[in-house]
């Protein structure tokens, strides 16, 4: 099952589909977040061109999140382009609000 979002940005909108079969919690939460006008306006505070580009840092820098971290949902789906995922530091409990 598939479930999907828009990130609008100025430059248009990109289509995230989420898969809540393989990750439920981190997707119930980034839902939350959404609705809750958590990511209005946040930016794209880490971006490196033809890799990645993160978001959900409410300072802007990469070190602020929601405050509710998340427990780890591994999976197979494989990081390749195209896939987000959600950020963490070292600690695999420690996802948040950062997606790349």
């Amino acid at each position: 099952m598939t479930d999907r979002m828009i990130l609008s940005l100025e430059t248009g909108d990109v289509v995230i589909e989420t898969l809540p079969d393989a990750a439920p919690g981190h997707v119930a939460r980034i839902k939350e977040l959404a609705d809750s006008g958590f990511y209005d306006g946040l930016l794209l505070h880490r971006v490196i061109e033809g890799f990645m580009a993160q978001m959900g840092c409410p300072r802007g820098d990469g070190t602020g999140g929601s405050g509710k971290k998340l427990q780890a949902e591994f999976n197979d789906v494989s990081h390749q382009r195209g896939v987000c995922s959600m950020a963490r530091a070292s600690d695999p409990n420690s996802g948040d609000s950062q997606f790349f």
